[in-house]
């Protein structure tokens, strides 16, 4: 399973005063990144809410190299850090396009939980779920 790089355009309305793309926007990305990863590996996060896993994001960090303009095209790459069936973590690299200049990296962990807010494990109760998971942080 080939899992392609997410490419998005920094939009005008997520820039700042400076026309730069505003910080809290970067976790934003991180977050439309990481669903597209799921979607790639078969993991649709509206199908794991309909059988009543929730994905909370336990911690974010992220890093600013070099600034990101409105106009700008770029390529966010994740790589899988973690998976145990009841935890998981990603990093993310974003890299402008044109100039292949690495602008951010940062890092995301979450947890699986059921619609009462507790623990789940993937292996045990949804092990189909859990077999995807486990492929796709493989690659």
């Amino acid at each position: 399973m080939e899992i392609k790089p997410y490419i998005r355009q920094a939009n005008y309305y997520e820039t700042d005063q400076m026309g730069v793309i505003h910080h809290s926007n970067y976790i934003r990305w991180f977050e439309e990144a990481r669903l597209d990863y799921m979607n790639q590996a078969g993991l649709s996060y509206r199908k794991m809410e309909e059988l009543g896993i929730i994905i909370p994001v336990l911690s974010a960090s992220c890093q600013y190299r070099q600034s990101v303009y409105f106009g700008d095209v770029v390529e966010i790459t994740l790589t899988p850090v973690q998976f145990t069936g009841v935890k998981f973590a990603f990093t993310y690299n974003i890299t402008n396009q044109k100039t292949g200049q690495l602008c951010t990296t940062g890092e995301t962990s979450h947890c699986f939980l059921n619609r009462d807010m507790k623990p789940l494990r993937l292996k045990r109760d949804y092990p189909e779920i859990y077999e995807r998971f486990e492929a796709a942080m493989k690659n």
